[in-house]
């Protein structure tokens, strides 16, 4: 069932396996405080309905910002997320290199760091990422 939609992001939720499916939002600098915004709102429906499991669809995601800005959206989302009773974290991979590189190097960040308290995986393929979640 879809919980909230915008422009901007898309969060569809399934009972059944308590996992959140998110549209990973497009980033572009004009649109940067409506993307935290958004996040924010995931953050909240995550506690709202004490979802354990999130799966982030980066495959489309289209990206017009530095790696910093990138980063710091990321940061901003996981960070928030923290404060949640989330389990595991499956985020499919996006078809764009730049996209992908700069996603890996904020995972290793994130996997350095230890701060998240829930598991962070990347995947390629769909099936496996909501088997893992399952799992």
């Amino acid at each position: 069932m879809i919980l909230f939609e915008n422009s901007i992001i898309k969060l569809d939720y399934t009972p059944a396996t308590d996992i959140l499916d998110v549209k990973y939002p497009d980033l572009h600098l004009y649109i940067l405080p409506e993307i935290k915004h958004s996040i924010d709102i995931l953050v909240d429906t995550v506690k709202n309905y004490d979802v354990k499991k999130v799966l982030i669809d980066s495959t489309d995601t289209v990206m017009s910002v530095t790696a910093e800005e990138s980063r710091e959206i990321a940061t901003h989302m996981a960070f928030s997320l923290a404060s949640t009773r989330l389990q595991k974290l499956a985020r499919l991979q996006s078809l764009d290199n730049t996209v992908e590189t700069r996603a890996k190097s904020t995972i290793q960040y994130f996997n350095k760091s230890q701060m998240l308290p829930f598991e962070l995986q990347n995947f390629s393929d769909r099936t496996v990422a909501l088997a893992w979640l399952q799992s």
